[in-house]
């Protein structure tokens, strides 16, 4: 054993294991951070699931006895799995803002000149918005079973469904981190709903793919949001309004190969940015 693994901390190296700590303890302290804030404004939760639940209400019982399901089937059924993952998609957006307010004012210059690890910001980031998103599913979840939804698909079906959601999520995250060191002010973070909310609407959230205009229903059958909307429907024994697309028969692979292509391309995207940031 050399001098310098002998002693790191003199020497100023650190060991690969010593490294590996730092870099979660890093991460640790960024969520720690961001939950810190949750906890002393849970209102903010509430907030971000005003839209949706209001979205449910509306859609379920103000426009649910015209809506129709294609194959049969109760419309709120069919469209609780889809509000679920509208809301864990919506969820990137929040991500950005929060990050776009650090950067103006001062936070994140502040941890660019801390010796931190590089992957630590966008990684403590994540972590602490996977937590958040946990408990908004949860609430959601509850006010869907209050007004009479049920996942007939068993437990553990219902479980697999639910971590399909907060897989999407967990991939949009780094979306919503890396627009918001891309964007130049909180303001200009919130002009992103006007292209966020087209997104998830040309899905199969409301309807089936299969209703709209062929061209329209393309996009929205290839839809990351459709294939885990879909999959979950599956999983939770609702109706599915399939519509015989490959990519809709296989929803299920598609719900998670969708995440996982998105976080190969936005996380080190993300960790690239706050990296050239300190530049």
């Amino acid at each position: 054993m050399t001098a310098l693994e002998q002693n790191p901390v003199t020497t100023g190296v650190r060991r690969p294991r010593a490294t590996a700590y730092w870099a979660v303890s890093d991460c640790w302290n960024i969520a720690r951070r961001v939950l810190t804030h949750y906890q002393r404004q849970p209102v903010a939760i509430v907030w971000q699931l005003g839209f949706p639940i209001l979205s449910l209400l509306l859609y379920g019982y103000v426009f649910g006895s015209a809506m129709k399901v294609p194959g049969g089937g109760d419309y709120r059924e069919f469209l609780m799995p889809g509000m679920f993952a509208m809301t864990m998609a919506m969820g990137f957006m929040n991500t950005a803002v929060a990050v776009v307010t650090d950067a103006s004012k001062g936070v994140v210059d502040r941890f660019r000149s801390m010796p931190m690890a590089p992957s630590a910001f966008a990684a403590g980031r994540g972590t602490a918005d996977l937590v958040v998103a946990a408990a908004e599913l949860a609430i959601l979840a509850v006010t869907a079973l209050l007004i009479g939804w049920r996942a007939d698909g068993g437990v553990p079906a219902a479980l697999c469904g639910f971590g399909l959601l907060l897989l999407l999520r967990f991939s949009l995250i780094w979306v919503g981190v890396w627009l918001g060191m891309l964007v130049p002010t909180p303001e200009a973070a919130g002009g992103l709903y006007a292209v966020a909310f087209p997104v998830t609407m040309i899905s199969s959230t409301f309807v089936s793919p299969s209703l709209m205009p062929d061209w329209l229903g393309f996009l929205a059958a290839w839809n990351p949001i459709s294939s885990t909307a879909t999959a979950v429907r599956e999983l939770f024994g609702n109706p599915v309004a399939g519509g015989g697309t490959w990519v809709e028969e296989h929803a299920l692979l598609m719900a998670v190969v969708w995440p996982l292509v998105l976080t190969l391309v936005f996380l080190p995207l993300a960790v690239r940015r706050f990296q050239r940031l300190s530049r």
